[in-house]
């Protein structure tokens, strides 16, 4: 019979069959069709088509069934014929494929719910998504609906084809998924010089990305950020600063996945210091080092100081790297010192050259000048000084200086062929490198000739004797007689004469006397060998009354010389014009001095002596002396009424006139003001003193020319306190920068306390030196308010106080997120509560489409969440957190969410021509980011066209359709990683 050549096919639905046949040689009235599970022979659709039909579907079916279909053609004559086929559905795809690495780095795991219908099994192939390569190619029971695949490459992505079998049939669906990274290992950052830090790592084929991030701890900043790929194990960081500390941050990323890996820091090599100079500085005894600060950063200046002869080391000491000096003092003079200074930064150090320097030498001590008796020569000697020699100068007024120099270690030196009797001046310096000192000074004389032809004559005078002579060759300062009584050998005058002198009278002689006379010749304080000469004068009377205060017992003791010729006693007379009571004594002819003892204290008395010879007396000249006044006592020194002023105050203990009151600084002890005070007075206020400074008073009692001191008394004037007292937090939110003027005046230190505000707590104490400015109060707690109060102390007495109020940086919140709970207006952020305290919250949201500000909110301190609402639909916006303490705040980093977008509205689909589609919609609002649309053939249920558009698209056509075919539309709104759809309209071609 005729054969209608059957054949069956699903043109890849998973529901329906396409049964064809060829139309019988004649054609048919008709055809009757039935389908039916293969073997099972009974049917489970029949179906019947027309004449001129030649193909059918079957829909509704069980995707991966086999079928058995019967066609049966009617004839003519109602013959019939009829033809069997078999055939098999595709299966359908397995659905809610998921494929997770569950935080592992070599394992992903896959999970599926099973295709609907029939299968013979699954087919699972998974590959490396970068190389393409099957990594795994496995067949599974239709009953599993997981499986493991483990020994994987860490932080790699990886694609899975899951398909479904049936037959010779299959049905495919992929996922893609990314392996957790591993972590690099053993992270090492050195310097490789001093601009440059070299980063090395092992492992690092365990991440596809590896992020490293470079911050200078000094500034607190990020100075270089780098994204490598999988397999880089080190890196240079170039244009760094020298002499500065780096932390390096090391995280590895696979896909959706970041690790946080080790981290490290290093110093970048310092540089040295340039243009070292050590020159000599003004205070004696010092040397000055400079340098020019290096580029970069350094911890400290270590600065080595050395003797240049033996290379001891003398002084070692740091200083900030700010510095570009240091001053060395208290150095020996005269002496020759290296000086390097070394820039240290962490545990690298550059030193520059050393440099050396003198010090000043000092003049010799000890220099003395010696003529041993000689009238032609004089020795110069003086002690070892420090130095390299010694410059010596020997002249006198007249003469040119006759200069030598000697090497060290020569304490002496002799001057031949000098002139006699003539003064030389000798001056002796130290030498040291290009310094020589000020120089050592001393006179001397060389001895004189003795003088020639002395004689010694009365003249015919009782009284007087005429000494003459010949001058001396050679030079001399003058001439000393000494005349002596011849028989009792007694002296009685001794006179100095001038160069020029010839002769001399000696006056007041005792009568009837012998006396011989001594001269020589002088020169200085040398005198040549003695001339004497003799002779007989007349008689003479006694002179030379002297009075002289003892000390003690309030005492005054008389000396006189004895009278010439005959004595029988001398009368004392003493008396004072202020007190009634007088002394009259009586002594024997061979005493020379008295001594009265009890008198008043502070009184002036007068003294005459007269001498006694039987009937005739003869009275000296008057004689006057003080006796010494006594000192006051209970000498107290207080702080005055004001910082300036001091009160003293005293006992008097009798005698004398007036009081000297002097006041020192007892630092250096110099008088700074004498005040006269009379009698009576017993206290007394300084004013214009320098606040904060310590004095010393003495009071002393005068009486003619003697002085009595009491106790030195010690006092201080109360310091002034510091001005323009401030407390400004630091950048960071642990501590406060506490700054103050000094005020003027001195004081032996600075006292503060810190008081929290608020708290129970008692007030920490510390001290800062007399001359700072400024101190940083640490270990604080963030956000919070301090009283500083600050003293000023000098000795016992503290300055009023001076107050002020604080506040550090308030911590800033951290842990910040912002998530969309699934609405097109609404964000949902919290974060994590830092430490410390603050007034508020200000949450910031910007629409990062505009780069606009949106909304600032306020929060109370204790917030840790909001809800953010009323928010434009399919946006993208950001966010920041910032804690508040009055005018200091601190803000978190920023994230970003977007909202999700509102669907198209009225849909509506037309087809201009045969062969194309258009779709129009309306946007709500701004509604979304961009739209997508898809287009599906309904027949063979496939997509057979995806557009991508902007934002302001509303309308697509699709061009290249086949005519007269239905087609399925859907358009989405995204925004983000968010999409919203219209339901789908159906049309035709």
């Amino acid at each position: 019979g005729t054969l209608l050549n059957l054949s069956v096919s699903s043109h890849g639905w998973s529901d329906s069959l396409l049964v064809s046949w060829d139309e019988p040689e004649g054609g048919a009235d008709g055809y009757s069709l039935a389908l039916s599970s293969l073997g099972s022979g009974t049917p489970l659709q029949n179906r019947s088509a027309g004449p001129n039909i030649t193909s059918f579907w079957f829909h509704e079916l069980t995707p991966g069934m086999h079928y058995e279909i019967e066609v049966t053609a009617t004839l003519a004559c109602m013959e019939t014929i009829s033809q069997i086929v078999t055939a098999q559905t595709s299966p359908s795809p397995v659905r809610n494929l998921s494929l997770s690495s569950g935080g592992s780095s070599a394992m992903l795991h896959a999970s599926w719910v099973h295709a609907h219908g029939q299968r013979d099994g699954y087919g699972l192939a998974l590959y490396h998504s970068d190389s393409q390569m099957l990594v795994r190619n496995v067949s599974i029971l239709p009953n599993t609906s997981t499986f493991l695949f483990d020994g994987l490459q860490a932080g790699s992505e990886y694609a899975l084809k899951v398909s479904t079998l049936a037959g010779s049939r299959q049905a495919s669906i992929s996922i893609h998924q990314w392996t957790a990274p591993s972590i690099p290992t053993q992270l090492r950052l050195s310097p490789s010089s001093s601009t440059s830090l070299i980063a090395s790592w092992v492992g690092a084929t365990g991440a596809a990305w590896l992020h490293l991030a470079l911050h200078n701890l000094l500034t607190q900043t990020v100075t270089t950020t780098l994204s490598a790929r999988r397999g880089l194990t080190s890196y240079i960081f170039q244009h760094l600063h020298p002499g500065t500390q780096y932390w390096l941050g090391l995280s590895a990323t696979a896909g959706p996945y970041t690790v946080e890996g080790p981290n490290a820091t290093a110093w970048t090599y310092p540089l040295s210091p340039g243009n070292v100079t050590l020159s000599s500085a003004e205070e004696q005894n010092s040397l000055q080092v400079h340098w020019s600060t290096p580029a970069g950063e350094r911890d400290f200046y270590l600065v080595t100081l050395q003797e240049g002869e033996h290379g001891a080391l003398t002084r070692n000491i740091s200083v900030d790297g700010d510095n570009s000096h240091v001053t060395f003092h208290g150095l020996s003079p005269g002496k020759q010192y290296l000086v390097q200074v070394t820039a240290v930064a962490g545990p690298y150090r550059a030193s520059a050259h050393s440099i050396a320097a003198w010090t000043q030498p000092l003049a010799p001590s000890g220099v003395s000048l010696s003529s041993w008796g000689s009238p032609y020569s004089l020795l110069a000697s003086w002690e070892e000084a420090m130095g390299e020699g010694y410059l010596l100068a020997l002249g006198t007024v007249e003469h040119p200086v006759k200069n030598s120099s000697l090497l060290r270690g020569v304490t002496n030196f002799t001057y031949e062929g000098l002139r006699p009797g003539t003064l030389y001046i000798f001056e002796v310096s130290t030498m040291a490198g290009p310094y020589t000192s000020s120089p050592g000074r001393i006179t001397n004389w060389t001895y004189p000739l003795p003088l020639e032809q002395l004689t010694l004559s009365n003249r015919g005078h009782s009284t007087s004797l005429q000494a003459s002579w010949r001058a001396a060759p050679a030079g001399s300062t003058g001439y000393t007689a000494t005349l002596w009584e011849t028989k009792s050998q007694e002296l009685v005058k001794n006179v100095t004469v001038g160069s020029n002198w010839t002769n001399v009278t000696f006056e007041n002689l005792v009568s009837g006397r012998q006396y011989t006379l001594e001269m020589a010749a002088m020169a200085g304080s040398y005198r040549s060998p003695v001339r004497l000469a003799t002779d007989w004068t007349y008689p003479l009377a006694p002179a030379g009354v002297t009075l002289i205060n003892t000390r003690r017992q309030l005492g005054l003791s008389a000396f006189w010389d004895k009278a010439a010729g005959d004595v029988d006693q001398f009368h004392l007379h003493l008396y004072s014009k202020s007190h009634p009571a007088q002394r009259n004594v009586s002594v024997g002819p061979n005493t020379h001095n008295f001594t009265f003892l009890g008198l008043s204290p502070g009184i002036q008395y007068f003294l005459k002596v007269t001498a006694f010879a039987g009937l005739y007396r003869s009275s000296s000249h008057f004689a006057t002396e003080w006796t010494y006044p006594l000192s006051v006592a209970n000498v107290s020194v207080q702080p005055g009424q004001r910082p300036q002023e001091l009160h003293v105050s005293w006992v008097e203990s009798g005698g004398g006139r007036d009081h000297l009151l002097q006041l020192s600084m007892a630092e250096s002890l110099s008088i700074i003001r004498n005040v006269s005070v009379r009698r009576g007075v017993t206290q007394l206020d300084l004013e214009g003193l320098v606040p904060g400074s310590r004095y010393h008073v003495e009071i002393i009692s005068l009486a003619g020319p003697h002085r009595t001191s009491s106790q030195t008394a010690i006092g201080y004037t109360v310091p002034l306190p510091p001005l323009s007292l401030s407390a400004s937090p630091v950048s960071t939110a642990m501590a406060l920068a506490v700054h103050w003027e000094t005020s003027p005046g001195q004081r032996d230190r600075y006292l503060l306390s810190t008081h929290e505000e608020g708290s129970s707590a008692p007030a920490t104490n510390l001290e800062a030196g007399k001359d700072s400015t400024n101190i940083t109060l640490t270990r604080l707690e963030p956000g919070t308010c301090y009283l500083v109060r600050i003293w000023a102390v000098a000795g016992p007495y503290r300055s009023l106080p001076k107050n002020v109020t604080g506040c550090t940086v308030p911590a800033a919140p951290t842990n910040l997120s912002l998530t969309n709970p699934g609405s097109s207006s609404e964000l949902y952020m919290c974060w994590s509560q830092p430490p410390g305290r603050r007034d508020h919250y200000h949450v910031i949201l910007y629409r990062l489409s505009s780069q606009i500000m949106v909304r600032v909110q306020t929060l109370s301190p204790d917030a840790q969440n909001i809800t953010l609402t009323h928010l434009e639909a399919g946006s993208r916006f950001a966010v920041q957190v910032t804690a508040v303490k009055g005018s200091t705040e601190a803000s978190s980093t920023n994230v970003t969410q977007w909202t999700y977008p509102l669907a198209p509205a009225n849909l509506t689909l037309g087809s201009p021509s045969a062969s194309t589609l258009q779709a129009s919609w309306a946007a709500m609002e701004r509604g979304a980011e961009g739209y997508v649309v898809d287009i599906y053939d309904t027949v063979f249920r496939s997509r057979v066209g995806h557009t991508v558009l902007r934002r302001d698209a509303r309308s697509h056509i699709f061009r290249n359709l086949s005519p007269g075919t239905q087609y399925n539309v859907a358009v989405r709104a995204t925004a983000g990683p968010f999409h919203t759809s219209t339901p789908n309209l159906t049309h035709c071609t």
